[in-house]
């Protein structure tokens, strides 16, 4: 009985089985009156009868002894058979059968009649309503098929259809998360290679420059080792774009597979801090490692890596000479935590809403080379690895970065 899930086909059983159940009580009202009837017909007949036999001076206890026998003789069959009435004599010959059985046949008739109006119409009703739900139905999957999703199937209903209707639905929602990614893809596409053009036009025509001074002055010795080294700068400038040009579109388009593995946030914060040394060595700046050497962090060693190494760059960035940024770690029964903080000039309030925006540059960068790339790529790679990224700063005092991953 499956075919009843569905409340509109419900309804229609239901509406059937309420027209047998009237019309078997119509029938057996009708049967009860034509009964009835037979019986006041049959009186009357007996009455007419015994009447008849009285004017013809019949004795009237023979008369009602009559009413009461039950035997069948030849002499009495034969009678009948002269007057013709005989089992053989058609209804319509007969008044008893006429007086009956033409009303119960009209009546069955009209019962039969009225019955099959109101299953017709039921019917018919039931098919149109199916038939609106189908149309709009093939309406609504018309405008799917054109990627038009402001409408959907009616839901939360019972029965097969509905349960198809739902089963298009998802098919509906992942044509439209599909359909989204699509478009995000090319926005993603096209600002993309808006802004690599963007930030490759500075370096290649600065270092078109640099080559036609040393053209220029091939014998300028020092012109051209200044000038090849300024060269060499921006060739490695170049490089680092295009390598987190190319971070950045794998992570956006989902196409990393984080490898995670148990590892000790020691570790990680030593490489990501080792290429880092010099630098800050050579501008007068400090790297403090803070942290049990045992606490440990599950996530992409590489990419996390690649994360706070960003985060260290972005401090030394934005620290004088002189200054301290420190890379520190624990580890609780609810998180891993690893936090990059240094004491430099901070991040002002109406640029701390928009720093992990990819391109976007403060304008108290000291780094005037920067592609704003550095922190936007950090918070790609911790979000990832189902972990987030937050910052707190106070101006001309400093910032700090959390990067949090659930244990």
């Amino acid at each position: 009985m499956r075919f009843l899930y569905e409340r509109q086909t419900r309804r229609f059983y239901l509406f059937l089985v309420m027209v047998c159940v009237l019309q078997i009580c119509f029938l057996g009202l009708c049967g009860i009156l034509q009964a009835q009837e037979i019986r006041r017909i049959l009186v009357r007949r007996e009455l007419a009868a015994a009447s008849y036999l009285l004017e013809e001076q019949v004795s009237p206890s023979l008369v009602a002894s009559a009413w009461n026998h039950t035997e069948v003789t030849e002499e009495g069959a034969e009678l009948l058979r002269m007057t013709g009435h005989t089992e053989q004599t058609p209804g319509y010959l007969l008044m008893l059968t006429e007086q009956t059985s033409v009303p119960l046949i009209v009546i069955l008739t009209a019962i039969g009649a009225v019955s099959a109006a109101a299953v017709l119409a039921g019917t018919a009703h039931y098919l149109r309503r199916r038939e609106q739900v189908y149309e709009e139905a093939g309406k609504i999957i018309t405008r799917y098929a054109d990627n038009r999703f402001e409408m959907h199937l009616p839901s939360g209903r019972t029965g097969t259809v509905y349960q198809l209707f739902a089963s298009i639905e998802q098919l509906a929602q992942s044509l439209q998360a599909r359909s989204e990614m699509e478009h995000k893809a090319k926005v993603f596409l096209r600002d993309m290679i808006s802004n690599i053009s963007h930030q490759l036009k500075t370096p290649l025509a600065a270092l078109s420059m640099y080559m036609e001074i040393i053209s220029e002055e091939p014998g300028n010795e020092e012109a051209v080792e200044d000038f090849s080294r300024k060269s060499m700068q921006s060739l490695e400038r170049m490089e680092q774009l295009i390598q987190s040009l190319l971070k950045m579109a794998r992570l956006n388009t989902g196409n990393i597979a984080f490898e995670k593995r148990q590892c000790l946030i020691s570790e990680i914060a030593e490489q990501a801090a080792a290429d880092l040394l010099e630098l800050a060595r050579s501008e007068d700046k400090v790297i403090i490692m803070e942290g049990a050497l045992e606490d440990t962090l599950v996530c992409d060693p590489e990419w996390t890596k690649e994360a706070v190494g960003n985060l260290v760059k972005n401090a030394l960035d934005h620290t004088k000479a002189g200054g301290v940024i420190r890379i520190c770690w624990e580890e609780t029964p609810a998180v891993s935590r690893v936090t990059v903080s240094d004491n430099g000039c901070g991040i002002d309030e109406e640029d701390i809403h928009h720093i992990f925006k990819q391109f976007y540059r403060s304008r108290t960068s000291s780094d005037r080379q920067g592609a704003g790339l550095g922190l936007s790529l950090a918070k790609s790679i911790a979000e990832g690895q189902g972990g987030s990224l937050s910052v707190e700063s106070v101006p001309l005092k400093g910032s700090t970065f959390w990067m949090t991953f659930i244990r």
